[in-house]
């Protein structure tokens, strides 16, 4: 068994654990072999490789980003050429398979690879932890606890100068991390792209906060929409994939908040810090549990499948009921914490 491994898209804490366990559980469990692709659908396509083997991926548990690399590529490319250059680079370095350790873009390529008969699995990557199928994605306990050590930070500082704080986090389509960070670090105010809200009912919030003798802290997802908008605020253009480059959000807020209320207000956008450093304990196990699963998906040959968390056990999952639609905070999630604002 001959396994080719890629991890594309964003980087993400964790993915260099998901490669080791891969790795190791196939050479192993299966006397497999294995050779990565750098940066991601761009070395299968320039067939750039790289040799994975026990010796390669030892201490990997631990490490931050990707030996790999990873890059935004569409894998069909702009011609339609894509597949037929990903079946010559598979026979040519006789691949059986293909890993892909990817988001939801990428594993939305995959799919498509999938369904014109091309062996891939994938497993599922995202500190957005907005890949439907799965409970949880690696990379988002590592990016919640960023975010929480960073609003933890702020508050003091906030306390000390009388100011509102507001921090902004990722989460393009899903506020996962900003609702988790902000109840974990005690935020006043939580804002994410699943909820509009008024300027009104945010200046409201602050004051109620400012009231009652404490710096306001306000925690909002680079996603969310006032809802005076009719896009999320990107304008810093469009990214590699053609998406809205978003970011900012949080210092609009601040000025509009300061405004408002006449309260100082300051702003901090965590941006690729959330994705940077090693990956916390729990994303190490759950990435090494993913690429074990892998591995046995390939073996069985199980072409368009995807390994999931469900609960606490690891699950067989399809990339079409991956990326069917996205995992998003729902409401009654948002009900909960929003009933503590102000």
């Amino acid at each position: 068994m001959r396994v080719g491994v890629l991890s594309s898209g964003g980087d993400c804490p964790g993915i260099n654990a998901v490669i080791r366990g891969a790795v190791l559980k196939g050479v192993i469990a299966h006397d497999a072999e294995f050779v990565g692709f750098r940066r991601g659908w761009r070395g299968v396509l320039d067939d750039v490789t790289m040799p994975l083997d026990r010796r390669s991926v030892r201490g990997l548990a631990k490490m931050g980003g990707t030996v790999l690399g990873c890059s935004r590529v569409n894998p069909l490319g702009a011609d339609g050429s894509g597949p037929d250059r990903i079946r010559a680079v598979l026979a040519q370095h006789e691949l059986d398979s293909l890993l892909v350790i990817g988001g939801e873009g990428s594993l939305s390529g995959a799919r498509d690879l999938a369904e014109l008969g091309i062996p891939i699995v994938g497993v599922p990557k995202t500190i957005d932890n907005d890949i439907a199928a799965t409970d949880y994605s690696f990379g988002f306990d590592t990016a919640v606890e960023i975010a929480t050590e960073a609003l933890d930070r702020l508050r003091t500082t906030a306390e000390s100068h009388d100011r509102c704080m507001v921090l902004e986090v990722m989460g393009r389509n899903a506020g996962w991390i900003a609702l988790h960070a902000g109840m974990a670090g005690g935020a006043h105010v939580i804002l994410l792209p699943e909820h509009s809200e008024s300027i009104g009912a945010i200046a409201d919030w602050v004051r109620s906060v400012r009231d009652r003798g404490r710096a306001p802290a306000v925690v909002v997802a680079e996603g969310f929409q006032l809802d005076s908008m009719r896009d999320p605020y990107a304008p810093h253009g469009s990214d590699a994939a053609e998406r809205p480059r978003l970011g900012g959000i949080g210092e609009l807020l601040a000025g509009l908040i300061q405004e408002r209320t006449g309260i100082e207000t300051r702003s901090v956008a965590l941006g690729h810090v959330q994705r940077g450093g090693v990956p916390t304990a729990n994303d190490r196990v759950l990435a090494t549990r993913l690429g074990i699963g892998a591995i046995d998906v390939i073996a069985d040959r199980q072409w368009g499948g995807m390994v999931a968390l469900r609960g606490t056990h690891i699950v067989r999952a399809s990339l079409s009921e991956a990326t069917g639609a996205l995992h998003r905070v729902p409401p009654n999630r948002y009900a909960e914490v929003a009933a503590l604002f102000g």
